[in-house]
């Protein structure tokens, strides 16, 4: 059985993996406190039901004090993204995945923009009430900008940085904020068509592979709940994480980088540019992959970030 938040195309999806990961998944509800923009005055607390899967193997002394690793998916994508790499981490090392404001499974509210500040916000109160300690922050693509931006405001909430193909120099939409309504709206309308057009053509063709019509189910999947469309056109209209760039130098935690050779989303120059400009960062190329590594290699992923962990995490 899954849960009954789950939009009900879950019960097509075959996967192994990714019924694992659906069957683990929580949404609970934990209150966060947003500052307003304009005056900086604390707002009434808001509720937010926020799904997260958290695994824990049997603690040793050793491990009593190792930071938690936390995953942060990309954009318009939810911690389904992680279905291959958590089996991997969480025998291993206490793992968290969650879903951010506004993203996979967590609650849209519809009085509360999807912005970097609210994101941040809410990533910080899932820390001090859930986690509770500093942690190793793993973000992808869009998540990498997430972790930067929260690494540099809460700098002692995180152990260390892994940054995957990340977005921060590239791959953000200033833009956004500047578009008219209608025009978000038809964007928000292609994410979906061209997911929903794929996975239409796939079904109808015999010749295609199951783990690629799986594939396009967990891609699809969070697009079912509900305010899905409403959460990304906010998000889009904060114009993300379009500031970032002159701030990476900032950062002085220990980071590893991790980018897939063939990344056909944000390409590769900006693997080494991020190596540049953090100091004492190691960057990893991960081979045949694209831009989602812990989905094309995972095993390779799951022993980079395993013993980076264990370098970084006590």
């Amino acid at each position: 059985m899954f849960a009954d938040f789950l939009p009900s195309s879950t019960a097509d999806i075959q996967d192994p993996e990714a019924i694992a990961i659906l069957r683990q998944i929580q949404r609970r509800t934990i209150q966060v406190l947003f500052k307003e923009d304009t005056t900086g005055l604390v707002a009434l607390p808001v509720e937010i039901a926020t799904a997260s899967v958290h695994c824990s193997p049997a603690q040793s002394a050793s491990q009593a004090n190792a930071a938690p690793i936390l995953l942060l998916p990309g954009f318009d994508s939810s911690l389904l993204e992680f279905r291959r790499l958590l089996p991997l981490l969480a025998p291993q090392h206490e793992t968290w995945v969650l879903d951010l404001l506004g993203f996979g499974f967590t609650e849209y509210t519809p009085t509360l923009a999807v912005s970097p500040p609210t994101i941040r916000q809410h990533l910080l109160s899932v820390l001090e009430t859930w986690i509770g300690k500093p942690i190793i922050l793993v973000g992808g693509s869009l998540g990498g900008a997430v972790a930067i931006d929260f690494v540099l405001h809460h700098p002692d909430w995180v152990r260390s940085l892994v940054l995957i193909n990340s977005v921060g120099f590239s791959g953000s939409f200033p833009m956004g904020a500047f578009l008219p309504d209608p025009l978000i709206q038809l964007g928000a309308d292609w994410l979906h068509f061209r997911k929903q057009a794929a996975l239409t053509a796939a079904l109808a063709l015999p010749m295609v592979a199951p783990t690629l019509v799986d594939a396009l189910r967990c891609s699809l999947l969070h697009q079912g709940m509900p305010g899905w469309k409403a959460a990304i056109a906010s998000f889009t209209q904060s114009g993300g994480y379009s500031d970032l760039g002159d701030r990476i130098a900032q950062i002085q935690h220990p980071t590893l980088i991790l980018w897939g050779e063939a990344d056909d989303v944000l390409g590769t120059k900006d693997a080494t540019r991020f190596e540049r400009e953090i100091s004492g960062s190691q960057l990893i190329w991960m081979q045949k992959s694209g831009h989602v590594p812990h989905l094309d290699q995972p095993q390779s992923v799951a022993a980079q970030l395993l013993t980076f962990a264990r370098r970084t995490g006590n």
